[in-house]
């Protein structure tokens, strides 16, 4: 199963603080830790919201909305996307992860086979076909 580890943002993070040279390499060696136990499929952190705008759809002309955005609980500073046997190994792994005074969510991804017969044969290899164009360019 695949899922995303999403981490919360904190008041530090959207102030651009960056993490400190001890806390990047222990960062580091987790996320290698992850990659060699072939768990990781990718991983970032993200800028402040500040740097970041929101589209909003209500209607017939989406509305562009510039950062900051006031509610820090509800923001992403970064994210994993993680392939795991099920959610009891996620957690185990993120028990692992350096963190310190944070809030991080997993949760699961959608597979093909979730849809069930809205999934029609056409759209499970339109589906396919552009997994097959995204793994290419990575």
């Amino acid at each position: 199963m695949r899922v995303i580890v999403i981490v919360k943002a904190s008041k530090e993070s959207e102030a651009g603080e960056m993490p400190s040279q001890e806390l990047l390499a222990q960062m580091g060696k987790y996320n290698e830790e992850l990659a060699n136990a072939g768990i990781m499929v990718a991983g970032e952190g993200l800028h402040p919201s500040s740097k970041g705008k929101r589209v909003r759809f209500s209607g017939p002309k989406p509305t562009v909305i510039d950062g900051p955005f006031s509610e820090t609980k509800e923001l992403v500073a970064g994210y994993w996307l993680w392939k795991v046997k099920s959610m009891d190994e996620a957690v185990t792994w993120l028990k692992k992860a350096p963190f310190q005074d944070t809030e991080v969510e997993i949760r699961p991804l959608f597979e093909t086979d979730d849809f069930g017969d809205a999934m029609t044969p056409e759209l499970r290899e339109q589906e396919d076909r552009i997994r097959v164009k995204i793994e290419g360019k990575q």
